[in-house]
């Protein structure tokens, strides 16, 4: 099984909101108890590999903001970097240190991530471009953050699926994941995801809580008419429309969600017999492990 978008850094997002507290203590404390608790979860969820979404803003020596990120990979077996594309930073300086940072860590590192809304810069600015340029490159997928931002500073109609189509006709080199699945905006992103075959979508981030709440949701989505039931019946439709399930990708947004509690959620979404592709197969393909 891969989890294939965890966060085991702060993101460094700005204007972000108030983690859940677990999260915070996670994030605060050393690098150590992380990566205890990581592989404690990453047994629990029975995870072979989970993909860490680097930090906003790194250093001149850690342009792609993963260097914590590798730093635990030394004791987490299975854990991948993810580098943070930065639309504001395009010197040919910056682009160069990139570059060299992905050669430097080409078996630990496994795609860049565009925090769309979260930066005021859709996926078809110029300033995206040459990250696009390296992600054809160096074979790697380029996840978008897709749908409601975690933000108040945030604006969301950088961040909606829609505006991921004309990118990925303009890019038929480059593959897209759209992460989170474009929620609220399931259908749209689901059109994205059916028209295009250089794009898929992950399940991560549907639903915060911990384990108690996630129970309570999948006891709740039994119920037709309930608010669970009808977010989990346009869940599925939504699925169901793009009607492909090599497409998807399974995601937890740890620590947002507990991994455990979080599979057994999109278990339920997913009809048993697809379940190794969107648990596994799905993310050997698409990211080259």
């Amino acid at each position: 099984m891969i989890d294939t978008h965890i966060h085991v850094v702060p993101p460094g997002l700005p204007g972000i909101k108030p983690m859940p507290e677990d999260a915070e203590k996670l994030y605060k404390g050393p690098l150590s108890g992380m990566a205890d608790r990581l592989k404690v979860e990453m047994d629990q969820a029975k995870l072979k590999f989970a993909f860490g979404m680097g930090s906003l803003g790194g250093l001149k020596e850690d342009p792609l903001g993963i260097a914590r990120t590798l730093e635990l990979t030394k004791s987490v077996s299975g854990l991948k970097a993810i580098g943070v594309a930065d639309p504001r930073r395009t010197e040919p300086e910056h682009l160069r240190a990139v570059e060299a940072q992905i050669e430097r860590h080409r078996e630990k590192l496994v795609a860049f991530k565009a925090y769309l809304g979260y930066l005021h810069f859709g996926p078809e600015d110029p300033n995206y471009v040459p990250y696009y340029r390296l992600a054809a490159k160096y074979h790697l997928p380029v996840i978008v953050h897709t749908g409601d931002n975690w933000s108040t500073t945030a604006k969301v109609k950088y961040a909606h699926p829609l505006r991921m189509d004309e990118v990925a006709v303009d890019h038929p080199e480059v593959r897209f994941v759209l992460a989170h699945f474009g929620n609220p905006w399931l259908i749209d992103a689901a059109e994205v995801v059916f028209k295009n075959p250089n794009v898929w979508a992950d399940l991560s981030g549907l639903f915060v809580g911990g384990d108690k709440e996630i129970q309570d949701l999948l006891d709740a989505a039994k119920i037709p008419d309930s608010a669970p039931g009808l977010v989990v019946s346009d869940l599925k439709k939504a699925i169901g429309y793009v009607g492909d399930y090599k497409k998807f990708l399974y995601g937890s947004d740890w620590p947002l969600a507990p991994m455990g509690s979080y599979r057994r959620l999109i278990e339920s979404l997913i009809p048993k017999e697809h379940h190794q592709e969107v648990f596994r197969t799905n993310a050997e393909h698409l990211f080259n492990i």
